[in-house]
């Protein structure tokens, strides 16, 4: 299978679907194809894409047993525990932990209904939310970091590791 020819017929069959239709067709030259079994670049991220999956697995499973919490909750409460004063702009941390705004309305929700956070209103701006850190947030992120980190130290690979503590 080659991508830039798979590309092409793709485009081909989608703009020639349904009522309207294209005069010309996309043509990749046939010297400008790359195989992707031999593309170091997909290897490399499939093999990156397989680890995180595994890690996520375990993360979702083992701080779900042990701790109550799912991997979304535990970044949420790892962000706002490393935060001045322990909270975050909503916007921001919805931003950090790479969820939409309203997924993290729904996350923050919920982890309020439990006690873990609480939202307060922004003194400069009254349209911005602030999610803080509650006591009860802070005593479960810290019963959680030790598993978070070993599952972490059990499913990335030793490279990984070696080139974040050199500071690669």
């Amino acid at each position: 299978m080659y991508v830039q020819a798979l590309d092409a017929r793709t485009i081909n069959a989608l703009a020639n679907t349904g009522t309207a239709r294209y005069d010309s067709l996309v043509s990749v030259p046939q010297d400008n194809l790359v195989s992707v079994a031999q593309d170091d670049v997909v290897t490399a991220w499939r093999e990156m894409s397989a680890c995180h999956a595994a890690a996520c697995a375990a993360l979702e499973r083992e701080l779900g047993e042990r701790h109550g919490l799912g991997i979304s909750d535990f970044e949420v409460l790892e962000r706002l525990a490393e935060s001045n004063g322990r909270k975050f702009r909503a916007q921001d941390l919805a931003e950090a932990v790479h969820l939409s705004q309203s997924a993290l309305s729904r996350l923050v929700d919920r982890l309020a209904r439990h006690g873990l956070v609480e939202r307060c209103g922004c003194d400069v701006d009254r349209r911005g939310v602030y999610v803080v850190l509650t006591e009860a947030g802070e005593r479960r992120h810290a019963e959680a970091v030790p598993t978070h980190r070993d599952v972490l130290a059990r499913h990335l690979p030793a490279s990984m590791l070696s080139a974040a503590s050199s500071g690669r």
